[in-house]
């Protein structure tokens, strides 16, 4: 069986892919709203609809992933709570399971073209079904599941309440790591195993499956583990309605790269009816922009800079590497958090309030303080469901590096299967035990609660920045050989300042000091939403200026989002 070709094959909707600053995207948002705003109700309906779409148009073969974890945990988290799941329920996760596989696996896709400038479909009836067996090996599998689960539900019930909750909670998170762990990291560990047998004189033949790596398979596994561990904690109770519980996972604003929202401040908000009120879409469209203003003119357009050096395999100088490393910072910074913006400013629109993932992390101090700013979702997802359980700072100073170390190197691998993402969880994870080293045993603020409001704050700040920066370096390189090349470039070749790296274009000259600038004063303020404050004409010239800027950028040549790739 052709694995690549019976588990995840070609998109309908060919290779374009729906990102936040396509013209696609703002088509399917305006429609999207449009439906929403209609006083039909369905509000949860029309926004699990669209979010199936969003990710159908990546790869209609993802949708079937995200309905089995769907499945599997909605059942789970109510088993671990009652042990019970009433019949219209478990009808309801059975037959979108079974659909799921049929037209997302089964259903040849490829037999189907839609051209999206036309939208003209044509479809090649006698290849839409596959001809051999194995291509109804994941529906035949698909029922067998369903069938086996509704046959040893009274069993289930009939178990003693510990050895349940025990049960299921494992269940869910075999099955969601079992599916990341298979697609994310497979070949990664059979092609590192092969290599270390080889470098042992021995031979050993590569097996290499071509697995598909399913977009956003890493958040949405989070977020569904954090689901049933919650629910096994007595935290939440699971949800009542199966479209809720989808729509939690599936949301698509925030599917490809977070936030990582807890159950606990996400479905309550899906459980009720939104009014959509003027303050809260006025901030939704501000955020919007900011996030296209961060994304369109900024990180994409230094891309084109930091490629040139971190894509090449020629001669590159002292200086290229500073340069290329500083606005790499500036780049996935731009990406990432311009990307949480538009999520949050789009949720905005549909009066749902997602998490803040980002808090100004470059004016961190320390490697703590980074991580209460940086990815604040994963980072306390981190904090919560791997380094507390593995005992925290709770069992002495030696336990409490080794869970630094641990949970730190397991982030980095989260990020993606290669080496480089390995040796910057150490890298992260050395400086939170370096720094608690040197740290004050005095659980009491040394340094002013404004870190830049003193010269040594100011010192710290940037010493930490520079820390940040390298780390970058370790997080960008394409391979451990050229981590070693620029490390030693760095060290060895100081002062060489025969620039080779192309400048970035004007939008990204422009907007780089206004972004340093309006997060400077947000620092200042201690409040990210700050301009509110300003007067009306004052709010309309930012507004103007970072628009006019986001209309240059549209030169740049787009840039994949960084943290889709995870």
């Amino acid at each position: 069986m052709d694995l690549n070709s019976t588990v995840l094959v070609n998109s309908l909707f060919s290779n374009r892919k729906m990102t936040f600053n396509s013209v696609d995207f703002v088509i399917f948002v305006t429609i999207t709203y449009l439906l929403y705003r209609v006083p039909l109700g369905g509000q949860n309906l029309i926004l699990l609809a669209a979010s199936y779409i969003f990710y159908a148009w990546w790869d209609v073969r993802f949708v079937f992933l995200i309905v089995l974890s769907t499945a599997v945990d909605f059942y789970c988290g109510s088993m671990i709570e009652t042990g019970r799941l009433t019949r219209s329920r478990r009808r309801v996760a059975a037959w979108c399971l079974i659909l799921a596989a049929f037209f997302c696996i089964t259903v040849q896709w490829n037999a189907v073209r839609l051209n999206t400038e036309t939208f003209a479909l044509s479809v090649q009836w006698n290849q839409l079904l596959p001809a051999a067996p194995s291509g109804w090996v994941v529906l035949i599998a698909t029922i067998a599941l369903v069938a086996s689960a509704n046959l040893l539900y009274p069993r289930f019930s009939a178990i003693k309440e510990k050895q349940r909750r025990d049960l299921f909670l494992w269940i869910s998170i075999c099955t969601n790591l079992g599916l990341l762990g298979f697609f994310k990291y497979f070949n990664f560990f059979i092609d590192s195993a092969v290599a270390g047998i080889r470098s042992l004189g021995i031979e050993a033949e590569l097996l290499n499956l071509n697995i598909v790596l399913p977009v956003a398979i890493s958040f949405y596994t989070f977020k569904t583990i954090s689901y049933t561990v919650d629910i096994y904690r007595g935290k939440i109770e699971p949800a009542q309605k199966f479209a809720e519980f989808a729509l939690f996972l599936a949301y698509f604003p925030s599917l490809l790269a977070g936030p990582i929202d807890r159950s606990y401040h996400l479905l309550p908000q899906l459980s009720k009816p939104r009014r959509l009120s003027f303050e809260q879409s006025a901030q939704g469209i501000f955020l919007i922009l900011f996030g296209l203003f961060k994304k369109v003119a900024i990180s994409d357009g230094v891309a084109g800079s930091v490629n040139a050096i971190y894509g090449t395999s020629g001669a590159v100088s002292w200086i290229d590497v500073v340069l290329a490393t500083f606005l790499y910072a500036i780049q996935i910074y731009g990406d990432f958090s311009g990307y949480t913006d538009m999520a949050r400013g789009i949720s905005k629109l549909f009066g749902i309030e997602l998490m803040l993932n980002f808090n100004l992390p470059y004016f961190s101090k320390d490697p703590s303080e980074f991580w209460r700013r940086w990815h604040i979702s994963l980072s306390t997802w981190l904090r919560d469901y791997l380094y507390i359980p593995l005992g925290g700072n709770r069992k002495g100073e030696l336990r409490t590096y080794l869970n630094l170390m641990t949970t730190m190197v397991l982030g980095g691998l989260w990020h993606g299967a290669a080496w480089n993402f390995v040796l910057w969880g150490f890298y992260q994870g050395g400086l939170l035990c370096v720094y608690r080293v040197f740290s004050p045993k005095d659980k009491k603020q040394s340094a002013s609660p404004n870190g830049l409001g003193n010269w040594q704050g100011i010192v710290a700040t940037l010493f930490f920045f520079v820390l940040t920066c390298y780390g970058w370096l370790l997080f960008r390189a394409t391979s451990l050989a050229q981590i070693v090349t620029l490390t030693k470039i760095l060290f060895v070749d100081i002062g060489n300042f025969a620039l080779t790296m192309p400048k970035p274009p004007l939008p990204a000259l422009l907007g780089i000091p206004i972004l340093m600038g309006y997060e400077f004063l947000a620092y200042k303020s201690q409040n990210q939403d700050f301009y509110l404050r300003y007067p009306t004409p004052a709010r309309a010239a930012i507004y103007a200026t970072m628009l006019v800027i986001v209309f240059m950028g549209l030169s740049n040549a787009p840039a994949q989002y960084i943290y889709s790739q995870f």
